[in-house]
């Protein structure tokens, strides 16, 4: 089967769930996310992707509550944590059976190793939105709001815009509403995948050209009748992660009726996806994912009650003679 996974080392926090990342050059980032037991957590790590390290950064500020299911990405050299769910405080009108959602944005400057609160997402305070970047400026939209409410809306984040006015609407996408979507980045264009809308998986897939501020509908992910496509397809799945890898796309791990570990690989010049290799660690979901360009890990997660810090790099160019 084409394709190797690589274990590396593991992560140094503690094992979790549902944590937000981002790429800033040769480096990934690991924030927040969720450890059982109703605990929480705000810290940042720092993965050295050439040379397989890990370290702490600065946590979230105090202003910065604990979460999980938010959102990140980066813009340039600084990264972005935006929305998700944490305790509810008494004083917070976002909260909805003892937790609350967030629309709070924290910017995450290296250089420094300082946060700092930038304007506040403009859309209903939500979890496990799709998150994406794009020159300069972050696109965040779907996710799930309070009372259990998909969503399908889209902004777009311009962090050099005055305070006040740094998130802007981005209209037409005309897919279905989603909660634990992805996305994935080929050539300045932006493909929406995957995700759930009231219990029942999403199947439709769209591109976002920002050059033209247009959304396009792509081949559904679901079996077809086409002969083009694989008899097999079984794409569909909510809290998968995705990373790009010499101009293709990965999706692997997430959750469909039960655990996935298939891979899966998109070709955006036919619009048609290939099975490669699967995950090689646990099968899980509500993991994150770094990607270079050159190299693409999947770290963190759960199955079940069980919580992963392992991380796991893909080599899409090799065979695996002990797949299984």
């Amino acid at each position: 089967t084409l394709g190797v996974w690589y274990r590396r080392s593991d992560f140094d926090g503690r094992a979790r769930e549902d944590a937000a990342g981002f790429v800033i050059g040769n480096r990934g980032y690991l924030c927040g996310g969720y450890r059982g037991k109703d605990q929480r957590e705000k810290d940042c790590w720092e993965y050295n992707i050439d040379n397989d390290w890990w370290t702490q950064c600065k946590d979230m500020p105090d202003d910065a509550t604990a979460r999980n299911g938010a959102a990140g990405f980066a813009v340039g050299s600084k990264g972005y944590v935006t929305t998700g769910y944490t305790v509810y405080k008494d004083d917070d009108p976002m909260h909805t059976g003892g937790y609350a959602y967030l629309k709070d944005t924290w910017e995450y400057d290296p250089a420094t190793n300082e946060w700092r609160q930038m304007d506040d997402y403009p859309g209903d305070a939500r979890i496990n939105a799709i998150a994406f970047t794009i020159g300069n400026y972050g696109y965040v939209g779907t996710g799930q709001s309070k009372d259990d409410k998909q969503t399908k809306d889209f902004y777009r984040f311009d962090p050099t815009a005055p305070s006040g006015s740094q998130w802007s609407i981005v209209n037409g996408f005309g897919g279905q509403k989603r909660t634990g979507g992805l996305s994935f980045i080929i050539d300045n264009v932006a493909y929406i995948v995957g995700g759930t809308n009231n219990g029942q998986d999403v199947t439709d897939f769209w591109k976002f050209d920002p050059s033209t501020e247009s959304w396009t509908q792509l081949r559904d992910i679901s079996d077809s009748s086409d002969e083009d496509y694989d008899d097999d397809y079984t794409i569909t799945r909510t809290n998968g992660v995705a990373f790009v890898i010499d101009g293709a796309a990965y999706l692997t791990c997430g959750e469909s009726g039960s655990l996935r570990s298939d891979t899966w690989k998109y070709y955006p010049a036919t619009d048609l996806w290939e099975n490669v290799a699967k995950f090689k660690g646990t099968a899980r979901t509500a993991t994150a994912s770094f990607s270079s360009g050159e190299k693409g890990f999947v770290v963190s997660g759960k199955s079940g009650t069980t919580q992963f810090d392992d991380i796991w790099e893909f080599h899409p160019n090799e065979y695996d003679d002990d797949e299984y």
